[in-house]
């Protein structure tokens, strides 16, 4: 390349190397979203919980189902790519009646269908404010995904990411927008860092300096069925959404 010219720049100031391939980029950047923040009137509050394959997530919707079920009027959205596999564990396991508990199945990567094209996960969430009409909050779960996968706020008002003990230590360092922009991070199956070797120090220091002030929650469903800390959380958002309406 002559001195005098400039290395090839990709979106957010990204530098290539003339093939069209980013070399470097800010793992706290979420991509563009494309849709404006629902209007928050008149409609359930909703929350997104995402994270990678076997962090937890179902386990997560689950225990909140579980807990919150008899204080807030819930239902749950889930997501995967062909199955409707976590809304069958839902149902199988009674966390809710059957009925407040609605399947999308994604048919590509989950990401998209929680923020690039959020139709079907919107007819979801109304269908069952439709079928229940006075509901105060929807979980939306994400089919499981990678570091980058965060939620539409055309979508949800609020985010919670999961990751678990068993992915390793260095996890939380890694970034990734779903790690450094979540509204909530949890670290899960704190129960199992000493046979994976993973330490829950470096783990929720890396997070808490890679968050800044947004909240980090480390967690065992073992140790707390009910998921109470997450748990406590949510009904501070539900209630924090409906004073700012």
């Amino acid at each position: 390349m002559p001195p005098e010219q400039s290395p090839p720049t990709g979106q957010n100031g990204q530098t290539g190397h003339g093939h069209g391939h980013v070399i470097s980029f800010d793992p706290t950047v979420a991509d563009h979203d494309h849709h404006d923040p629902a209007p928050a009137g008149g409609r359930a509050v909703r929350i997104g919980i995402g994270g990678p394959v076997g962090s937890g997530k179902t386990a997560l919707v689950a225990a909140l189902a579980r807990s919150l079920g008899e204080r807030v009027r819930l239902a749950v959205v889930t997501n995967d790519i062909y199955t409707t596999e976590d809304a069958d564990f839902l149902r199988r396991n009674a966390v809710l009646p059957p009925e407040r508990v609605e399947a999308v199945q994604t048919g590509c990567c989950p990401h998209t269908a929680i923020r690039d094209d959020i139709t079907a996960n919107l007819d979801a969430v109304e269908l069952l404010e439709e079928r229940f009409g006075d509901l105060d909050l929807v979980l939306v779960e994400s089919g499981g995904d990678n570091l980058t996968a965060v939620f539409s706020r055309g979508l949800v008002d609020r985010q919670i990411f999961v990751v678990d003990v068993a992915g390793g230590d260095k996890v939380p360092r890694k970034g990734g927008p779903g790690v450094t922009t979540a509204d909530l991070l949890v670290i899960n199956k704190t129960d199992l860092a000493p046979l994976v070797g993973a330490d829950l120090g470096v783990m929720t220091g890396d997070a808490a300096r890679i968050r800044g002030e947004l909240p980090v929650i480390a967690q065992s469903l073992v140790e707390d069925p009910g998921a109470g800390d997450v748990g406590a959380w949510v009904l501070e958002q539900v209630a924090a959404v409906r004073a700012s309406v």
